[in-house]
């Protein structure tokens, strides 16, 4: 009996596993697909190809296109402190040395911009409308960097350009009236570097304007244009306590020998009077410390001169003559090192206030503006930062719009760069309003 129970429950257990076997596995079940519909049948039909859709047209620009050199048109760069900045010259690297703005070609109207480069190359850039078209004349082929401009060549229209540099050859630019510049090379000071010049009647040594060249080793020569032929006769004048980096006219009585401001490299302001005999030098100022740039401030007439001039440690001074003749000085500005531009002008719609401007290695122009209340600070605002190190500024009048001077800027990166204010600061006329930052 026992054994027939045995392999009964053997039969029923083998039917109930075989049943089993045969229903579908069970699938477990999650959150998902409470809510998830059932697949839709696979669609089997052929799709009708799609035609690409027809492209959009881009809208316009409206305007003419933008300039990328300045040769087609205002360039600008980034600026600052409401001021805006435009590209004159891009010298491809280049370095410029020295910048100022001359009526060379006096037929158009406006100041052309005249820069000295590193290759011995004299740029002359004309502006107009925005644009600006380049000559560059001369090929010295090292560093141009002593820079005047002045009517000193009677035989020539209107005023020169005059030039030289590290092999000290010395060169006169001349504009005409079709528009034509010319260069040609007047005279030579062997073995010295020709570092700044001076253009006008300032020797009565010699009949009518001339030339004097300040030079590396310290020596002054006079330059005339007393030569057969259109030549120029250069006569050694007397040795110099060293470098004069720069020298500026000051203003003078008419009839009366002008003086010349100088700085140094050893640290001097000097004031220097040409007589018969040679040069007589004063020492006004003087630091151990090099002493780069001067400008002059263009108070009018009546007016004490007040000079500006640069500390190669970076500090700022103003000067004030007095009328006895005596100068004072004091520190306006504790700036970066190395400053190697500084230019004076109207700078501040206000024309009531004392602005100057400066430049340097720190690649930043500065605009430096005196305080209201005597004893107070100088403002000091940040314009424009170059992308490399600043080596000459100059202020000149070249945009109507405004009631201010623009500010020149020249270097290391081989870029001439303008700064002006905005079209309408300073005035009370209608501007473009269009025209924005």
């Amino acid at each position: 009996m026992t054994g027939r129970l045995c392999i009964l429950a053997v039969v029923i257990a083998t039917a109930f596993f075989a049943a089993n076997a045969r229903l579908p596995a069970e699938r477990p079940v999650h959150a998902a697909d409470e809510t998830k519909p059932e697949a839709a049948a696979e669609d089997t039909t052929v799709a009708e190809p799609i035609e690409p859709a027809e492209p959009v047209p881009e809208e316009p620009r409206s305007g003419p296109p933008v300039p990328k050199e300045p040769k087609d048109g205002e360039v600008r760069l980034p600026a600052h402190a409401g001021w805006r900045a435009t590209l004159v010259l891009d010298n491809g690297g280049v370095g410029v040395w020295t910048v100022d703005a001359f009526p060379v070609l006096p037929q158009y109207g406006t100041l052309e911009i005249v820069g000295l480069d590193d290759l011995g190359r004299c740029h002359v850039l004309e502006g107009y409308s925005g644009r600006w078209k380049p000559n560059m004349l001369l090929s010295d082929r090292r560093w141009l960097g002593g820079l005047a401009f002045g009517d000193v060549d009677p035989r020539v229209r209107g005023a020169e350009i005059y030039t030289g540099g590290q092999n000290g050859n010395l060169y006169q630019i001349s504009g005409h009236a079709n528009g034509v510049l010319d260069g040609r090379m007047i005279g030579k000071v062997p073995g010295f570097e020709i570092h700044t010049i001076i253009a006008g009647d300032v020797d009565p040594g010699s009949d009518g304007p001339e030339l004097l060249l300040f030079t590396r080793p310290g020596r002054l020569y006079r330059v005339t244009p007393t030569g057969p032929h259109g030549a120029f006769e250069t006569k050694f004048v007397q040795e110099l306590p060293g470098r004069f980096r720069d020298a500026l006219v000051l203003p003078s009585p008419p009839g009366t020998i002008p003086e010349i401001a100088t700085v140094s490299r050893t640290g001097h302001l000097r004031i220097l009077r040409m007589t018969p005999k040679g040069a007589e030098i004063r020492v006004v100022y003087e630091d151990r410390m090099g002493m780069g740039r001067l400008a002059l401030r263009d108070g009018g007439a009546g007016e004490s001169p007040i000079l500006y001039a640069t500390h190669d440690d970076g500090r700022i001074l103003r000067f004030e003559r007095a009328a006895s003749g005596k100068w004072s000085h004091e520190v306006i500005y504790l700036g970066p090192l190395g400053p190697r531009g500084v230019a004076s002008g109207w700078f501040d719609p206000d024309p009531k206030r004392e602005t100057v401007a400066v430049f340097g290695y720190s690649g930043k122009v500065q605009l430096l503006t005196a305080p209201e209340k005597p004893g107070s600070p100088w403002k000091v605002e940040t314009l424009f930062i170059d992308t490399d190190k600043g080596h000459w500024l100059c202020a000149a009048e070249m945009d109507g719009r405004n009631s201010t001077d623009e500010i020149i800027s020249s270097g290391y990166s081989g870029r001439i760069v303008m700064l002006h204010r905005p079209p309408g600061a300073g005035r009370p006329e209608a501007t473009d309003p269009d025209d924005v930052d």
